[in-house]
């Protein structure tokens, strides 16, 4: 699976904390000793009076952003909070943790312009931004990353700017402070989100006349990460030589594929087609290379479990390379897949690690076309996992995936069913409701249903039409449209309707969600 923390670009306004409603994070919020390692000094209240305490202190303030449910917020927890290093580190900072199904959660994260979990985000005392932190790198990588993030001059922002002009000379410290950045979770970058693929390759361009090959190099590869793999297509075009001689560069030395891993272990197969064409010589002399840097890094033992698993992953992927669909993967392959995966299961103990561990591993298993196993190892993780509603939709998935449409809807409600906050069991319940759409097109009663129910619960959410929530909403609406092409559900979209629309009805007509509420609809009114 390609690395769910990508992980992670520009900065706030200092002029923020003005413009934060006082909101309460605590109500709905886990509490700390069941949901993070103890040891830190979490602040779970107001986020006003966090930031006042950091500015009476004089004290950066670190922003966690995360969710129970997601594998790579508990990585993050598991490798990097429970360091001692870390937690003695965050004496000399506020920490905040801002659950994502908290009271008002996705308006805040909407206002600190993060786009997935987990985010973690460094502050200075007086609420300017700084960066934000890597959580796909190893635990020595993050705390230098924090480090330089304590000990910088300039915001990342500033930062960047100079490093976009031409002759650029940044010190060694700004270079490896932005080529660690966490591109991938910030949503108020200073270009447009498809132009990522291209100001990455020109800040490889001025890194390597600045002296700084290893960040070229770092710049280089994802830059092409980007531009082989995002979601929307990137805008523009890289050079491709230079983007395939700096990955054959990184490949071929070890040293450099460790402190790259999480880079080259993020999309192999989608950049490998990008980079080479089929049938070609290069393609099977860059799989080849990536395979054998992968086997490496899958037995590295300074590496977490999940890393690990993660290259495992790129190796199926490799695999399945320019080969018929559904042909098997070659049997030593396959031996390897489930020896690392009942390793990774037996060895893994730490309650946060396993919802990593089992995730990337069962996805490495249903990738692989074990498909049977990766259900064995999920349904045995639903008796002990803190949240068990995200694996019942990885055996989902493994049903749609075997063409069991009555399979694949059972999971799916029972993962809505059992799933907790909010936003979360929004997210659900649009992921449930799409798939009945799409699944079984008929049933216009579960569809209303389904719809009526999270619409009950979204009345009743403060602050329900921001962030990840709103973006839910959008893909609910989007599919009842396509649903109902020719106006063929046309009864059950307007009974529908006129729920969303009395949800609109009482949110007050100065409060902008109003107006919100009542755009998100429109596309599917009569």
């Amino acid at each position: 699976m390609t690395l769910l923390i990508k992980n992670l670009a520009a900065a706030l306004c200092s002029a923020f904390l003005l413009s934060v409603a006082h909101t309460s994070m605590a109500a709905n919020a886990p509490s700390a000793p069941e949901h993070l390692p103890p040891g830190i000094a979490w602040e779970q209240g107001d986020v006003n009076a966090a930031f006042a305490k950091a500015k009476a202190s004089n004290k950066p303030l670190f922003l966690y952003w995360g969710a129970v449910w997601c594998p790579p917020c508990n990585q993050v927890k598991a490798t990097i909070f429970t360091q001692q290093a870390f937690k003695e580190r965050s004496t000399f900072f506020v920490p905040v943790f801002l659950d994502g199904d908290s009271e008002s959660a996705q308006k805040l994260g909407e206002r600190f312009k993060v786009k997935g979990y987990p985010t973690m985000i460094l502050f200075r005392p007086d609420g300017t931004e700084i960066t934000r932190l890597p959580g796909e790198s190893d635990p020595a990588r993050y705390m230098e990353a924090l480090s330089l993030g304590m000990n910088a001059t300039h915001s990342f922002k500033q930062t960047l700017a100079s490093a976009l002009q031409d002759n650029a000379k940044l010190s060694a410290d700004e270079w490896r402070t932005l080529a660690d950045y966490s591109w991938d979770v910030d949503a108020s970058l200073p270009m447009a989100n498809d132009q990522l693929a291209t100001t990455l390759q020109t800040l490889a361009r001025h890194a390597r006349a600045n002296h700084a090959p290893n960040e070229a190099l770092r710049f280089e590869l994802k830059a092409v990460t980007s531009m082989a793999s995002a979601t929307p297509p990137q805008h523009g075009a890289i050079d491709k030589a230079l983007a395939l001689q700096a990955t054959q560069t990184v490949l071929a030395s070890q040293s450099l594929s460790r402190s790259n891993f999480d880079v080259i272990a993020d999309s192999p197969a989608e950049v490998t087609t990008y980079l080479s064409a089929p049938g070609t010589s290069q393609r099977t002399q860059l799989a080849k290379q990536w395979d054998a840097a992968l086997t490496t890094l899958m037995t590295d033992p300074s590496l977490s479990t999940t890393d690990r698993l993660s290259a495992l992953y790129g190796r199926v992927e490799l695999a399945k390379l320019d080969t018929p669909k559904g042909a098997p993967l070659p049997q030593a392959l396959l031996d390897t897949v489930q020896q690392q995966v009942a390793l990774a299961d037996k060895n893994t103990s730490n309650p946060y690690e396993r919802q990593s561990v089992i995730d990337e591993a069962a996805e490495t298993l249903t990738d692989a076309g074990l498909l049977d196993q990766s259900d064995t190892l999920l349904k045995a993780e639903l008796k002990r996992s803190p949240a068990p509603y995200y694996f019942m939709s990885g055996l989902a998935r493994n049903a749609k995936a075997r063409g069991d449409k009555a399979g694949t809807l059972a999971w799916y409600k029972q993962a809505y069913d059992a799933s907790k906050g909010p936003a979360t069991r929004l997210r659900w319940g649009v992921t449930y409701i799409s798939n009945v759409m799409e699944l079984s097109p008929g049933d216009d009663t579960r569809v209303q249903t389904i719809a009526a129910d999270m619409l009950d619960q979204l009345g009743e959410t403060h602050d329900a039409f921001y962030g990840r929530n709103r973006k839910s909403l959008e893909t609910m609406v989007s599919n009842l449209g396509k649903w109902d092409q020719g106006n063929a559900h046309r009864a059950t979209v307007n009974k529908v309707v006129m729920q969303f629309e009395g949800v609109c009805g009482k949110l007050p007509a100065s409060d902008p969600q109003h107006a919100t509420c009542e755009d998100l609809i429109k596309p599917v009114k009569a």
